[in-house]
């Protein structure tokens, strides 16, 4: 686990995932969102967008935290990591956590009500396409994202993964 991309729908916790394995690992966090959106919540355009991805995966070890629906370019991210985490929660726990951490426009809403019909099936066709050799971790619930961590924990602690190898 050395080049890690997080998926999910919004307010999935990507970010706080993304944040406690950066502890564990030791692995640098690159929250996408910062990057991509501009101010006025402006998207980069996507040939620039692609660019910018392609100096970010140049780096050794990572965990890119995002997913950017139709607005993303994938690929490039998909081809250059080895851990893939897809945080495939429910609409009503996501729905949840977003009322309860900010404001959202109306574009983030439509995006999370159609992210299980329109959004996941595009992420999971370009994972096909683009990164058949990356380990593919699908948590569907809290609980599993629990064990998923602790196992990872577990792992770092017993010297079985070493940042950076």
């Amino acid at each position: 686990m050395k080049r890690v991309i997080i998926f999910g729908p919004g307010a999935s916790g990507k970010s706080t995932l993304a944040v406690r394995l950066g502890e564990i690992t030791g692995l640098s966090v690159i929250e996408l969102d910062k990057i991509f959106w501009r101010p006025g919540l402006v998207p980069t355009p996507r040939d620039q967008w692609v660019k910018i991805q392609q100096m970010l995966v140049e780096e050794n070890g990572w965990i890119m935290d995002g997913d950017l629906g139709p607005y993303d370019a994938v690929e490039v991210r998909l081809r250059a990591a080895d851990t893939l985490i897809f945080l495939d929660f429910s609409l009503v726990r996501c729905a949840w956590r977003a009322l309860r951490r900010s404001r959202e426009r109306a574009d983030f809403w439509l995006w999370l009500l159609r992210y299980r019909r329109q959004s996941r099936p595009v992420l999971m066709d370009a994972i096909a396409d683009h990164a058949a050799n990356a380990t593919l971790h699908v948590l569907r619930n809290p609980e599993a994202l629990r064990r998923f961590v602790a196992d990872v924990v577990r792992k770092y602690r017993a010297g079985q993964t070493r940042p950076g190898n």
